[in-house]
């Protein structure tokens, strides 16, 4: 065998792993989201900047800054990846989210599906480290 042939391989150009993630989709890539879904989100940012402004100048400069202090600490709360998910119950309480009613309430959590595949805590941890690329988990067959 030739010595100058060999196959250059590197774990840091990996893009996607089809073994590990499944195979990528082009259509995802391509198309934008949803109008609606846009005017959903643009709609919740102008609420939160509304919000901020009200709550500005009925309490003070400090106030807005308080609640941004409170939304970050609240947001770091996580659960290690496994077999419990994190709730952020604290945060949901703070925003507001738990007046919403989601598709999940009336329809059925994603992670009660039968497609469901559950989280390699192993992969979970290093990818939160950094030692591995992708998402965290891949949640559907």
């Amino acid at each position: 065998m030739d010595a100058t042939k060999s196959i250059h391989h590197s774990v840091s150009e990996i893009q996607s792993d089809a073994l590990r993630f499944g195979l990528q989709g082009v259509k995802s890539d391509i198309l934008a989201c949803h109008p609606l879904q846009f005017f959903r989100e643009s709609q919740r940012k102008n609420d939160a900047i509304t919000q901020r402004r009200f709550l500005e100048a009925t309490y003070g400069s400090a106030m807005p800054l308080r609640t941004d202090l409170d939304t970050q600490i609240l947001a770091r709360f996580q659960r290690p990846p496994g077999a419990l998910p994190s709730s952020s119950l604290g945060l949901e309480a703070l925003d507001g989210s738990l007046d919403y009613f989601g598709f999940e309430d009336y329809l059925n959590d994603p992670q009660d599906s039968e497609t469901f595949r559950p989280v390699d805590m192993h992969h979970g941890m290093e990818v939160r480290l950094g030692i591995s690329k992708g998402p965290v988990c891949p949640s559907f067959i």
